[in-house]
This record gives structure tokens, sequence and C-alpha cells, in this order.
């Protein structure tokens, strides 16, 4: 890893590895109070510089109209300092703490963070309209880094889409996009017709080796062992100095639900008071020695002016804070983080306990560390053996506390009301067995519903209430013995020919798509293939795709709240739909249909398999079987196909979806997913060679799949072709979930059709063998009997 940049680069900024799988370099800044102490002076200095220039960008008119926002958790503190340049703007900094009394203005996801999920929550619902008559100001958002925009290019949509504006002003000490990345922004720009600037004090970029996150990762592993630091749970309950601080009553502790002009200045005003009962409860100047002020994650901006009223009093004083990011330390003076202390969570996160961190505070010379935290973190895991305090006490003869009240806004009802921001997707392993980074779930999770009944059943209950398919589900098939052992032999045949295709179709989509693809998979059968899909461009790329899964229902469209999620955090035009394959090409039409009313996003879905022909991004057109479709929730992350009912699934919400925890024993998901990964270097060379023919190549559809399908359902007399179910994977649907009449297999198809048959015998179904088929095998749901026969809108039709 390497720092290229301005001259000024290099003074601000420093590299780090951490445990993360998104990114395994950390930028290190010497100026921002996080990670590395520094003069209150410097920290704040270096933020109101910035707002100055702002400032000057603007012009007094604009100023004034003006309102900050800054991001948690790493630039609170920095944006508020912004805030404190332009002088008149009020200032908002987003949150990982949720409020209950308090409605969400928004909220974006940071991918690359420790943490990603981000609220805003100003107490003032008009916050983001403040201009008076002549409209909404310019909006300054603040970070630290400006390293690939993704996380500004989420937030501005968000905003923009509640709150539009003509102005943009993107504020970082470090501008690190790379030339590609700069792009983007004029892109937004141009395709919403606001300004955007970008003020930062330097500018460079970080060159990485390809490899850089399984290298980074191993080099953690080596260094750090398979743990952070270990937490002291012999070490004595510490009892810190508590100073007394004569907090103004009423002000806030910072921005997380905003701090006004008028907060300012009473802040300023109270500071020397403050400043004057910490010295005195430290003992003087002399008794203090060298302070550390240590703020607290989001809590920076208080700290920071109390160490800074210190430092005016003629205290030698540092600054740094607390943070979740777990970073490898080295002690080695080249390297930016040197001594880590680790201690658990003592604030009752919203995610749950955790480990958190300070740097750089062991071996600082530190005679005493004022930890200064909010209310919410005065808590007995603060002070218990191996917390926080406890861990200071290592590493400086003197600890002292001083708390911050929480500032607990009063619920106002906003004029109008915004749609909820809907929840952060669900995640291994509380939400399927798949890796946490595989895929993200935007479903709610229904696992505690009952829903599932016999097949037959199921299918008679559509047929007299005219119910919709999804609005129940089948009973989990329970293969045999007999039948597993056909899955693992198709698995072990099948794994290089599914790899190629996976290799195939990445490499298209990175090539023609996007080069940093999002890729939402349609929940179930694409899941797998969407893994897959993400483990190949990380395994060939060093690339961490995003991969979330969502339902899409057919007569009832696409999951809407999802797509709303996603275009609130990512650009619709990097979301690339993904499926296992395609069979008359249903899906697709359906797709595209839904789509028709959410702009931005390419209805084109990129599947494994195209044997109906419905779709030119494909890894093969061969109808072969696709282990993953040999099975149900066993080997798609234990999670049930999804769910679509009125009383389970509001206005608000996410369509839903089980979690069969109680079927883990059964589970094949990461063992399909090693399988075939294990692959990847012995196609890598063919795969080079399809994505080389395929560039050249008419890949057109030609939707031969459908008139197969049509020519099918007159020559059987079902003359419905929703009851006609082309390709192994969708023929091993109809056997495993629905009520089928028969099968037709292409003659002599030998292994693929293996489990085909044996499912067939198991349930009594004729297997006819044709020689005009198109497809290696069709599965045909029975037109006259009601308990198998749906129509074209997911319910059931009437018998012939």
């Amino acid at each position: 890893m390497e720092l290229a940049g301005d001259d000024e680069l290099r003074g601000l900024l420093g590299l780090a590895l951490r445990r993360n799988p998104r990114r395994a370099h950390l930028l290190v800044s010497g100026v921002l109070g996080k990670h590395v102490p520094q003069l209150p002076s410097v920290v704040h200095g270096h933020g109101v510089t910035l707002g100055r220039r702002v400032r000057a960008l603007l012009g007094p008119e604009e100023a004034a109209r003006a309102v900050v926002l800054g991001y948690a958790e790493t630039a609170t503190a920095l944006g508020h300092a912004v805030a404190d340049g332009l002088e008149t703007a009020p200032y908002l900094h987003s949150t990982r703490r949720p409020v209950a009394s308090v409605p969400s203005a928004g909220g974006f996801e940071e991918s690359h963070s420790h943490a990603t999920s981000h609220l805003l929550l100003p107490e003032d619902p008009a916050f983001f309209d403040r201009g008076g008559e002549a409209g909404r100001g310019p909006l300054v958002l603040v970070d630290d880094e400006f390293s690939t925009g993704n996380t500004v290019l989420n937030t501005l949509r968000d905003l923009h889409a509640r709150h539009p504006r003509d102005h943009y002003v993107i504020v970082a000490l470090v501008d690190m996009r790379a030339p590609g990345d700069a792009g983007r922004l004029a892109a937004f720009a141009e395709e919403t017709g606001a300004r955007v600037d970008v003020v930062a004090h330097a500018r460079g970029t970080v060159r990485l080796p390809e490899d850089v996150l399984a290298r980074g990762l191993r080099l953690v592993e080596e260094q750090d062992g398979s743990t952070a630091d270990p937490l002291v749970p012999c070490a004595p309950a510490v009892a810190p100095v508590r100073l007394q601080l004569g907090w103004p009553a009423g002000l806030p502790d910072g921005g997380r639900h905003g701090f006004t002009p008028d907060h300012r200045a009473r802040l300023r005003e109270a500071l020397p008071a403050m400043a004057a009962r910490i010295v005195d409860g430290l003992g003087g100047p002399e008794q203090a020695g060298r302070v550390l002020v240590l703020g607290f994650e989001e809590l920076m901006y208080a700290p920071l002016v109390l160490a800074r009223a210190l430092e005016e009093a003629g205290l030698d004083v540092r600054f740094s804070t607390t943070t979740r990011s777990p970073v490898l330390a080295v002690d080695d003076p080249g390297y930016a983080i040197r001594t880590r202390l680790a201690f658990p969570a003592h604030d009752d996160p919203a995610d749950g306990p955790g480990e958190r961190y300070a740097y750089n505070v062991a071996g600082g010379g530190f005679d005493t560390v004022l930890a200064v935290v909010d209310s919410a973190a005065d808590t007995p895991a603060l002070h218990a053996p191996g917390g926080l305090l406890a861990q200071l006490a290592t590493a400086a003869p003197r600890v002292a506390l001083a708390v911050v009240p929480a500032h607990t806004p009063v619920p106002r009802t906003p004029d109008r009301q915004e749609p909820p921001v809907l929840p952060a997707p669900l995640r291994g392993p509380d939400f399927s067995s798949y890796e946490p980074d595989d895929v993200g779930w935007l479903l709610q999770d229904l696992s505690a519903v009952r829903l599932e009944a016999p097949v037959e059943e199921r299918e008679e209950a559509v047929q007299r209430g005219g119910a919709h398919y999804a609005e129940s589900l089948p009973v989990e098939y329970q293969p045999t013995e007999e039948y597993q052992e056909l899955y693992r032999d198709a698995l072990a045949g099948s794994a290089a020919r599914i790899a190629r295709a996976v290799g195939t179709v990445t490499e298209l989509v990175l090539a023609e798509r996007s080069p940093r693809p999002v890729l939402v998979s349609l929940a179930r059968a694409g899941t797998p293939v969407g893994v897959l899909m993400r483990r190949w461009a990380r395994h060939r790329h060093g690339t961490e795709l995003p991969h979330y899964a969502v339902s899409i229902v057919r007569g009832r469209g696409i999951d809407a709240n999802a797509l709303r999620w996603l275009a609130a955090h990512h650009d619709p035009a990097d979301v690339v739909f993904v499926d296992g394959w395609t069979g008359k090409g249903a899906i697709t039409r359906e797709l595209a249909d839904a789509l028709a009313g959410f702009p931005g996003f390419d209805p084109e879905i990129a599947v494994l398999a195209d044997p109906g022909s419905c779709v030119r991004t494909y890894g093969t057109r061969e109808d072969f079987l696709i282990p993953s479709a040999c099975l149900n929730s066993t080997v798609s992350g234990l999670i049930s196909r999804t769910v679509l009912r009125d009383d389970l699934v509001g206005p608000h919400d996410y369509h839903g979806a089980k979690f069969y925890r109680e079927l883990s024993g059964s589970d094949v998901s990461r063992d399909f997913v090693a399988a075939v990964e294990a692959r990847f270097d012995e196609v890598a060379d063919a795969v080079d060679q399809q994505v080389k023919e395929a560039a050249s190549a008419d890949r057109a559809p030609t939707w031969e799949g459908w008139a197969a399908v049509e020519r099918i359902s007159e020559e059987q007399g079902i003359h419905d072709v929703n009851l006609v179910k082309p390709g192994v994977g969708e023929t091993t649907r109809v056997l495993l979930r629905r009520v089928p009449w028969k099968i037709l297999a292409r003659r002599g198809a030998g292994a693929d059709l293996a489990h085909i048959r044996l499912l067939a015998e198991q349930r009594g179904v004729p297997v006819e063998e044709r020689d005009d088929l198109p497809y290696t095998c069709v599965g045909l749901i029975h037109p006259r009997y009601t308990r198998g026969a749906t129509g074209a809108d997911g319910k059931a039709v009437g018998s012939a």
C-alpha cells in the first residue's frame, strides 16, 4: 500500500490495516483527533479553515442559508468545526444510535465502514428545508476522506429525493478519488441539474495491490491473532476522578439531533468556566501534567472544544476519541497505529454488544487521561473490570471522567410525514446461514409465523379462495439419503461447469454493465448465483461487490420498498439484477414491467443459464443441472421462498421470508459455494475465452423458449403457458413444490435428469421421453385438477 498525492497529503495521513472484509486499509488522519492524539487547536483549526473556504465559495447570501451535515462516527467533530467556520450554519451529523421519539429524516449506507447504517435524526423536522423565501440553501456534506464517493452519493440521492436543492458542497480533509470515481459525482450533477463542488485540504490516491483484501486480512490474522486485544477481566474496577462540568441546561451535547448558531453562542460563553472546573478538579496544570482528553465514538465535538479550552488555559493537552473500527496495531515508528486498548461497548448500542478501541493512548506519555462520555454511556460497563476506565488505568497514572448530559429531543410532529426509513438488510448468522458479507436480505423476518401447508392442501386453498400463491409456503421437501447422494454426485460432476458459467456472467457484467456493479439477486433461486458472482469478483479482481436479495412475485411485481432502499443507498444505474436461470422468461418480463415506475434501474437480468434465450447477459445457454436447483432452502442459506400477504406486509414493509434454523443439520449452502469456488482457478482460461467469444457474438434474446412453451401448452391441451415449466431448474421446482401432471424429458439426457427421475418416481409422476424438446426437460402442472392449477397472476384458474 502506498500514498500518492500533493505535498500536504503525507502530513495529513498515514496508513494502517484493519479487520474489515470490505476494505483492508485505513487512512489514518493525524489531524482528525480520532486515532492519533493531536493538539485540539490543530484538530479544530483544520475544520474551521475548511468552513471558511466554503463560506468564500458560497458568498455571504448562500452561506447564510446553508446547512451542514457531518458523518458518524469519524467526522462528527470535523463537520461541527466546518459549521463553526461558516459561523451562521446549523449543523447535524448522522448517527448509529436510534431514538424512538425522533422520526428519521433519512438514512444511507457507508459500504466500507465497520458499522454501515446511518440515520438522520434532526430535532427540527424542517432542518433540511432551511433557506426561507429564496428556497432551500446549499447543503454542505463533511467527511474526513472522500475516497470512492459511494457514501456521499448514497446521501445525495436519499436527501435529494426528499429535499431537492440546486447546490451541494462536499468537504473533506483529503480527496482520494480515482479519476473514474470523479465522473460519478459529475453524472449526479448532470442528472439532477444541481451544482456540486468539492473542497479539500489535499488530494491524492492510495495505490493498492490487486489482492489487498486477502493479503490484508491474512496479515491481520498473523499479527493480531484470531481476536482483537484480549480484555482484562481480572483488572480491578476503577474509581476515576469524577469532574463536574456545569454543562448548560438544555444545550445539546453535539450535532446528533441538530446544533444551531444559538447553541454555538451558548457553548462558547460557557467553555471558560467549564475549563476552569476541570483544571481545578485535576489539581492545577502541574498535577495534571500531560493530558489526553478522550472523546467517545460519535461524541467528538464536546470533548474537542473542552480540550481546546484547556489548551487555551495553559495545559499540555492532546485530543482523540474511542472508535468501533478494529485496526491492527504495530509498534513501529513508520506505522500510524502503534498501540491499542480494547474494551466492551458501554452504551447499550442498538446493534448489540461488541468491542471498542482506543488507539495510541498507551505509550503516549500521558500523565492524565480525561474520558468524556455522554450520560447514555455512563453505565456499569464503563466502570467494570476490563471496561474502558480500567483499560485506561493501564496506560496512564491517573484517569478522570466527565459526563455530558445526553440530549433527548422533545418529540415534534412534522408538517408532512416522510416515508419511514427502511431497515438495514438482514444478514447471517441472524438471518440465513451465509457469511454476513455474502448477501444482505432486503426482507422482513417471518420465522415466527406459521405459513406452511402440505402442497395439495395449499393448492386447494389457492383455488377455493382465489388466494395468491405467495401468501403461503409449501412444506419444505426433506430429501431422502438417495436423493442427497444424487445431489452430491451432481455437484461433483458439474462444479467446474458452474464455475465457468459464474466466471463468464460476472466478467460480462463487469465489462458491459458497470465496473462496480451492485448485485441484486431475485430471492431465492438467484441468491446462490449472486453469492458466487461476488466471490468470483473478489477472487479474480480483489473487488468486493455489494450483494442484496430482494423479492419478486409473479402478478405483483418486485418489492417496491426494496427498490426504494436500493435507490437511496446506491446508484440505480449500477444495480444488476441476478437470477439462477431463465425458463420461458416470465420473471424477465415481470421485472421489466415492475421497473417501469422506477427510472434508472436496468431491467435486464444477468443469469447463470439462459436456455430460454430471454436475456443477453448469461454464463451459458445450455439447459443443464445446476445443483442448487435440486434443493430448497438448504442450498439457499436456509431461507424460504418469499411471502407477500396483506396482514403481514404493510405499505412500508419489505416482503417476508422465513429462516429455517431448524434445518441447519441438513444445510449445504456454504458447501455448495465452496465447491464451485474451488474450481475458479481451473476454469479461468476457459472463462477468458468464452468472454472473448461472447463479446463478438450476437446475444440478442430470441425468446425461443417462450415459443416452445406456447407450442407445448397447445399440444398437451393445457392452453396456459403458466402451467408449463421448462428447463431442469423449473421442472425440479414443480416436483418439489407443486402438484405435477407429467414430465417431458429429452431422450438420452442422462445424468442431468437423474434427480428428476427419482423425484418423479417418488411422487408417481410419469416421465415421457421426447426427441423434439429444446430443453432438457419440461415440467407440466396439472391443468384440470384444481390443486395444481395456477394462472398468470398467480391465482388459481378454473378447471377446463
